[in-house]
């Protein structure tokens, strides 16, 4: 049996949340699960998949441009040196998630990525399985995996903050670490 809400309205199969909103179908036709490289575009999608945390993404999909705009284009050695001035800025910011604790991570966390030996991108792809069953059904994607809090762990260890499992996972699946389009969906074709 199909699950509910996977055709479209433009007659598409995609993951039954990608039919919800133009937003999500955009999103999900061209960027969800597609492999991401980087260090800046990985750092981007860590800070936004922290803000996302406790909200809808579709808040964060609408707000994004204003991220980029207010955390310099996601340029890790630009954010690294943002002030308790810059904290305010961000925090009177109304385009934005003005959640202090997520500001000071994303802050933290350009300032970690200064202190790796390596790329953020081989760091966060050295986690992504050697293999991924693709999901049937919606109800069938898990939250966290082995990887995801492995990777969770690996960041903390590292000095980056507000990101645990589940916000890893998230992480993967958007950046195309892993593929999690279910069985009928176009993009699994």
């Amino acid at each position: 049996m199909a699950e509910a809400g996977l055709l479209g309205t433009d007659g598409i199969k995609r993951c039954s949340w990608g039919n919800s909103a133009p937003d999500y179908v955009a999103y999900h036709d061209t960027e969800w699960g597609v492999p991401l490289h980087g260090d800046e575009e990985l750092y981007e999608r860590l800070c936004l998949e922290s803000f996302q945390s406790g909200l809808s993404w579709i808040t964060i999909l609408r707000k994004r441009e204003s991220f980029r705009k207010a955390f310099k284009k996601f340029k890790p050695k630009k954010v690294a040196v943002f002030t308790e001035d810059d904290v305010e800025r961000l925090m009177q910011d109304a385009s934005i998630v003005r959640n202090r604790a997520k500001i000071l991570a994303a802050i933290n966390n350009a300032r970690a990525i200064s202190e790796l030996d390596g790329s953020l991108d081989d760091l966060l792809w050295s986690f992504a399985p050697s293999s991924h069953a693709r999901p049937r059904r919606m109800a069938d994607v898990p939250a966290i995996t082995d990887e995801s809090k492995a990777m969770a762990k690996e960041l903390k260890k590292r000095g980056f903050v507000f990101l645990g499992p589940t916000t890893c996972y998230a992480l993967m699946q958007a950046t195309g670490m892993v593929d999690d389009h279910v069985k009928d969906c176009f993009r699994a074709a």
